[in-house]
């Protein structure tokens, strides 16, 4: 733990309890040595020792008091609060009466004890809770805190909030754009790992959209604004992690109902060994020391506790992987995730077009030439990727005609050049080789009315996607591919990636309808998950049992129909993501396993006498302190450890 990494509040309450610490030793140490409670010592009494104790009890623990005090005055006294207070004053009124009895005044040291150690629980749950809020809150520093926007020919300052779309604002080197928009004026570089994780820096330039959170790095820039903040991409986010706590899981749910059925439970069941059995023996002092150790070990820290810090540190192991939860639900549903149904364009294949042949071969040379010609001035990724295979500027003098839903027609002196489609060959007349539809798209080239050759170019498959499918399947997942290409082309990249099935031909809303059906063949426990990329796969999305949404920075959809968002465009981020919903899931377990058993233990021989005072403080700080270790271990796989 490095003192860095405290916050204020933190080292204040770390301090109080070092002091209570080292006082309380010095104390016990010499009480235990010379018999200062017994006042074996000439001029002491047990009264002094017991300020003593309570100066420390105070010093320790007077904000326990006040929550205390609070809640009771408030209608919900029974917490744990309630329970700590009960315990210890019970024990300084035992010791008290032992006193007065002439008796060793056994009851002081543990009821300082009791709560010092409380505390020192307190401090490992907030320290545990303030790391992975930190994880969680590096995203919130995406959060603008100003706009300049121009206005009547004057730059006025104000909040994000109050600009209109179509206004424009001005971000100065160093800043973070405030709101989604359009570069209108000027040339920087963009720094957009809070929103992405890509460490490499953006170009942007007149024309380029840019996305609010980015920092301007180098330039002064002006920027038309698109959309209003609550609608803006850093708007969208920061709702999203707020809200993320709201969606609680099955287990914190049980967790609540447990805690409020259980606490009057055992304040119910220490009334009654304090006072039934003392009936009958006549030893009241005996029994109710037994029910106050009762009390201490049977407060619920450790589930309370525990179990939804698991599920914060798990989210916030996410964030800080640029995976965004909207909730501890989908991360406890994730991790039975045992169906993939992943879209292909954008998902599977990167969204990037190439070349991947040219036939016939020995002709690769002439026909990108021409090709290039034709396709000099398009705009499409196909065009462009045709121009990246051939790398030079041919032919400018050309006059080209679109010739919409077909291709491009280039003519120079009598010079015809046709490029694109079968529909576009079969317009002009020129006959087309039989061949078999391959993956892809393909560009036909024609010259002066005859046939030259063809060009296919194919969405490059994403480079991790191999990986990814052969680790799930390795988890015995069962995978499906949902595509709007042709069957063999379809079968193809199935076959290339590895995918189990695959569905072909569909249109947008047919991938809704095959969904369902997924939904409606699958068995009771099998959860089904979506992974598209956000921008046209909203209805799906929201239809599955979780929705995933592949680089969804920018993409409203994404943001408002997924459940899980991996905003670096890795499908990667799936295993990861799966790796902490399962690493959170397993730790939830262990945690409610152990407590209870180790309680469970605790409060029998509690009962019996067997365990002490002592004893119940390691039943519920102990247990506590562990199972909150044991939640922050959850946090290591945000950097990486599995």
């Amino acid at each position: 733990m490095k003192h860095k990494e405290l916050t204020r509040r933190e080292r204040r309450f770390l301090f109080r309890i070092v002091t209570a610490l080292a006082a309380f030793l010095a104390l016990l140490i010499t009480d235990r040595c010379i018999g200062l409670s017994e006042g074996a010592v000439e001029g002491f009494h047990w009264a002094f020792v017991f300020l003593l104790y309570l100066g420390i009890y105070l010093w320790i623990g007077y904000d326990v008091l006040l929550r205390a005090a609070r809640n009771l005055v408030g209608g919900s006294p029974l917490d744990e609060n309630f329970l700590m207070c009960v315990a210890t004053f019970g024990a300084f009124a035992l010791g008290i009466w032992h006193a007065a009895r002439g008796e060793r005044a056994e009851g002081f040291d543990e009821a300082c004890a009791v709560l010092l150690f409380y505390q020192v629980g307190e401090f490992f749950q907030g320290y545990a809770t303030g790391k992975a809020r930190r994880s969680v809150s590096a995203l919130m520093e995406i959060r603008p805190d100003f706009a300049h926007v121009l206005r009547n020919g004057t730059i006025e300052t104000v909040d994000p909030s109050e600009v209109l779309p179509g206004e424009r604002i001005c971000v100065m080197p160093g800043e973070r754009i405030p709101l989604d928009g359009v570069l209108v004026k000027g040339e920087s570089t963009l720094d957009a790992r809070a929103l992405t994780g890509e460490s490499l820096p953006q170009e942007v330039r007149e024309g380029s959209g840019v996305l609010s959170g980015c920092i301007n790095l180098t330039s002064q820039i002006e920027i038309c604004v698109e959309k209003a903040f609550y609608e803006s991409t850093v708007s969208r986010i920061l709702e999203m992690v707020e809200n993320a706590s709201d969606k609680k899981s099955r287990a914190e749910h049980f967790i609540s109902r447990f805690a409020t059925v259980y606490t009057p439970t055992v304040v119910g069941l220490a009334l009654v060994l304090a006072i039934l059995p003392s009936l009958f023996t006549g030893d009241w002092a005996s029994w109710i020391y037994r029910a106050l150790s009762f009390l201490v070990v049977s407060c619920p820290c450790a589930l309370v506790i525990s179990v939804p810090m698991t599920f914060f540190v798990g989210i916030g192991a996410a964030s800080s992987r640029q995976i965004m939860v909207k909730g501890s639900n989908y991360l406890e549903q994730f991790s039975r995730v045992n169906i993939y149904v992943f879209d292909k364009t954008g998902t599977l294949t990167g969204g990037r077009f190439s070349v991947r042949a040219v036939l016939p071969a020995d002709r690769r040379e002439e026909i990108l030439r021409l090709a290039a010609i034709a396709e000099q001035n398009s705009s499409h990724p196909i065009a462009g990727s045709i121009r990246a295979a051939w790398g030079k500027e041919e032919g400018r003098d050309y006059v080209l005609t679109n010739l919409a839903g077909f291709g491009v027609r280039a003519e120079r002196e009598g010079d015809v050049i046709l490029c694109g489609n079968a529909g576009l060959m079969r317009e002009y007349g020129i006959l087309l080789p039989k061949a078999e539809k391959t993956v892809g798209t393909t560009v036909y080239v024609a010259r002066n009315g005859a046939y030259v050759g063809e060009i296919r170019v194919a969405d490059e498959e994403r480079a991790e996607a191999r990986e990814v499918i052969s680790s799930l399947h390795d988890q015995g997942a069962r995978t499906v591919m949902l595509t709007g290409d042709c069957e063999s082309v379809a079968r193809e990249i199935a076959s290339e990636l590895g995918i189990s099935e695959y569905r072909a031909s569909l249109l947008p809303q047919d991938k809704v309808s095959e969904v369902e059906r997924l939904l409606k063949e699958k068995k009771a426990r099998d959860v089904l998950c979506f992974v598209g990329d956000g921008i046209n796969d909203a209805p799906v999305l929201m239809r599955s049992d979780i929705g995933i949404a592949m680089g969804g920075v920018g993409s409203d959809a994404a943001i408002e129909a997924a459940d899980v968002v991996l905003m670096k465009d890795d499908l990667r981020g799936l295993l990861t993501a799966q790796r902490i919903a399962k690493r959170t899931m397993r730790t939830v377990r262990q945690n409610i396993v152990f407590s209870l058993a180790v309680k469970g233990a605790i409060l029998l021989l509690s009962a019996f006498g067997i365990a002490n005072m002592w004893i119940a403080i390691f039943g519920d700080v102990g247990v506590a302190v562990l199972a909150i270790l044991n939640a922050m271990r959850v946090g290591r796989l945000g950097k990486g450890a599995e």
